[in-house]
């Protein structure tokens, strides 16, 4: 059997640095030393130490920093508080896809990212008629599945390998006729997890959900990347405040990850919550969105 990429190099590395943040965050009041998180994670201390920090930016010690619940608690109330807006109405998290101090260009937001839902025919007889092409490419938070149609991208997804992507893939449109070929905009997409720029090009989505669902995913789509949003954030930007619970299933049918930042909506209380491709994922998309922007910045010393 052919090898999968999910035993590459790249994921393993990746898994190694998720395994370390989880442990960071449920043991940074203890501070574990450099050698204690390295043994945890089967590596000597110096392949460690640089393993973390070609892939964070920052030491594993200043990476907790962004990743505790007073840090999340910090960025969601610098959501609230430093915006422009232009509506009469109240102001939200959303009025603004640039928020005060958070000036980086690298954006995943309305101004680049364009959904089209599908058909009521596409997505009643699923996705019959349709073509549809991926491929398997390797990204900084695991690897990953792009699917599209000729009108965008429909799919993205983790995963652990290549053989259970295509069946969860087929189950959403089990209909639609499948090739494997990497294409364009597939590339155009791993750019944009691997921290490339496209925001001068728009990125087409071509996806599946109900109209609730679709405006939740726009919604979605107007966080800034390193701010933080709740679910009562996106059920106010839709004008639906009781709807939270509602929003909250939306976000857990997310077709497109990462793309679609539902990694970037919590809890109030701080606490990340679940994430439908892994709970380490999450924390490590939050830490390393928030390290870069401090980077991009100039304030990381």
């Amino acid at each position: 059997m052919r090898k999968t990429r999910a035993t590459s190099m790249d994921s393993v590395n990746f898994n190694r640095i998720a395994e370390a943040i989880k442990i960071l965050q449920h043991t940074f009041t203890e501070q574990p030393s450099l050698e204690e998180l390295a043994r945890q994670i089967h590596v000597s201390p110096a392949h460690f130490q640089k393993l973390f920090t070609t892939w964070a930016g920052v030491s594993p010690k200043k990476f907790v920093q962004y990743i505790t619940v007073s840090h999340a608690k910090l960025m969601l109330r610098n959501s609230s508080t430093n915006k422009i807006f232009s509506s009469a109405k109240p102001p939200t998290l959303f009025d603004t896809a640039i928020v005060t101090g958070l000036s980086g260009t690298g954006r995943l937001h309305d101004l680049f990212v364009n959904i089209e839902g599908m058909t009521p025919g596409e997505y009643k007889n699923g996705g019959e008629g349709l073509l549809i092409k991926y491929s398997f490419a390797n990204s900084i938070f695991g690897n990953i599945i792009v699917a599209s149609t000729v009108k965008g991208i429909c799919h993205i997804s983790f995963l652990d390998d290549e053989k259970t992507a295509i069946m969860n893939l087929m189950q959403s449109f089990p209909h639609a006729t499948y090739i494997q070929s990497k294409e364009e905009i597939h590339c155009k997409v791993v750019g944009v997890f691997n921290g490339q720029n496209y925001v001068a090009e728009k990125i087409n989505l071509h996806i599946k959900g109900t109209a609730f669902q679709i405006k939740v995913w726009e919604a979605l789509l107007k966080i800034p990347e390193a701010v933080l949003g709740t679910y009562a954030d996106i059920a106010g930007e839709i004008d639906n405040a009781k709807a939270a619970r509602a929003v909250g299933s939306a976000i857990g049918k997310n077709p497109i990850a990462y793309l679609i930042p539902c990694h970037r909506v919590i809890q109030t209380t701080g606490l990340f919550g679940g994430y439908m491709w892994g709970s380490k994922r999450k924390t490590a998309m939050i830490g390393w969105e928030a390290v870069r922007e401090v980077m991009n910045d100039g304030l990381l010393n």
